[in-house]
């Protein structure tokens, strides 16, 4: 073989082995890793809540003045509800929480706390305020009321008020306290400070080696660390939260964003998602999976699944929990962006949080109505919130207005951040 012959050879081996190179930085997770979570047999926490639920059903039934058994069934409901996304469950524990409530004339502080936090699962946070501020009016357990009271004005968008809370609950040897000002901290932007925060709470949950809270912390943290761009830190937290609970798919579906998001397999991030549904079936997996479906190029398996998840919103109440997830479905098309604004005035008027204005400012844009749209992003969200989703639309919004100087620092910031908005925005954050 003459040498000219050998370079065409050579510099595809050098191709290939450059791929596989990059292929194998890119790789975070191992199937092996996870593979033993995907079909597990029964859920020993959901088998328990349901027996004690049909055990406390029948103390209450042989004595219902006892409301005391309600209370019980009412959190061992609200466990069958994590576990298994059924929406039926959260309602029930409604229905008993109210009953309870209203068998003690709201007096009592406890009661009062749980239904409020059932009110935010529901996302009807006013009532939850209502509640909260009954709470702290009796006085007793304060501390527990102004945590709640911080929750609750945060989700409606009133954060002097929360600060406030926060900062009457300061105790930074406080696994509830130290959460909260991670939430706080990334809500102002300080992604690091919420970090560090979350990793002191996380200390005193292995301290006390309390499962409940070592779940929540690592969890969280997997977020966190995704968000900051810490992916083998996300990962490797998301495990350690599936070795306490193997049932936990929250943590499966974190993988299950590593993989698809950043490891661009769109095959196992599907295979995931559906061992997911086979015990947790909740409409925002249709949209997942229709997001991998248009990654890869596939327009009617995208469009399935984007209505078996409008069709599960049509079989089930989930009242104004997806309103955000359908404001942005809308707004994507000329021919139902005008339900995008109806939703969206909704959700201002529900919780009128710089979130809520942009989803109202996304619609006007989609609606053509690009100036509407900029006299509300710099009434309501520039500089309120930095999340990149909404940063998105902030930028598109500048461009539609010729402030293409706004534009630029944007684009930048955004293309950090891709991983967390999805592979499908990469060509859109290109083309700002």
């Amino acid at each position: 073989m003459k040498p000219y012959k050998i370079i065409p050879a050579l510099v595809f081996t050098i191709l290939f082995i450059f791929a596989c190179d990059t292929k194998k930085q890119n790789q975070i997770t191992n199937s092996s890793d996870y593979n033993k979570y995907l079909n597990i047999e029964g859920n020993k926490s959901l088998d328990f809540a349901k027996k004690e639920i049909d055990f406390w059903q029948k103390k209450y039934d042989a004595a219902p003045n006892q409301d005391t058994y309600l209370g019980l069934m009412a959190s061992h409901y609200a466990t069958v509800f994590e576990y298994t996304g059924d929406i039926e469950n959260l309602y029930k524990t409604e229905e008993l929480l109210t009953k309870v409530n209203v068998d003690n004339n709201y007096s009592r502080v406890s009661n009062l706390r749980s239904l409020g936090r059932n009110y935010i699962s529901q996302h009807r946070f006013k009532e939850a305020l209502v509640l909260a501020n009954k709470a702290l009016a009796i006085g007793e357990g304060l501390k527990e009321s102004q945590k709640l009271l911080f929750d609750v004005q945060m989700e409606l968008g009133n954060y002097s008020e929360a600060l406030a809370n926060l900062n009457a609950i300061k105790d930074m040897n406080d696994f509830d306290y130290l959460i909260r000002l991670a939430k706080w901290n990334d809500h102002i932007g300080d992604l690091d400070t919420a970090i560090s925060f979350m990793e002191k709470a996380r200390d005193i949950a292995e301290k006390e080696d309390n499962k409940t809270l070592k779940i929540w912390s690592y969890s969280n943290l997997g977020d966190f660390y995704g968000h900051a761009g810490r992916l083998q830190e996300s990962y490797d937290n998301y495990l350690k939260t599936l070795e306490i609970d193997p049932n936990y798919s929250y943590a499966l579906k974190g993988i299950a964003w590593i993989v698809f998001s950043h490891e661009r397999n769109t095959k196992e991030a599907n295979r995931i998602v559906e061992a997911i549904e086979l015990t947790h079936n909740t409409p925002d997996f249709y949209l997942l999976k229709s997001e991998i479906a248009e990654f890869e190029g596939n327009e009617r398996e995208a469009l399935v699944n984007k209505n078996a998840y409008f069709a599960m919103l049509e079989k089930n109440n989930y009242g104004a929990m997806y309103n955000k997830y359908n404001t942005l479905i809308y707004a994507d098309s000329k021919e139902t962006a005008s339900k995008a604004l109806e939703i969206a005035k909704i959700e201002v008027d529900h919780r009128p949080t710089p979130d809520s204005y942009n989803l109202l400012a996304w619609s006007y844009l989609n609606m053509g109505d690009n100036k509407k749209a900029l006299e509300i992003v710099n009434k309501h969200v520039v500089g309120k919130t930095y999340e990149p989703n909404v940063q998105y639309h902030l930028a598109m919004i500048y461009k539609s207005n010729n402030e293409m100087n706004k534009v630029a620092p944007i684009k930048k910031e955004l293309l950090s951040s891709i991983y967390e908005l999805g592979p499908n925005m990469e060509e859109k954050i290109k083309q700002l």
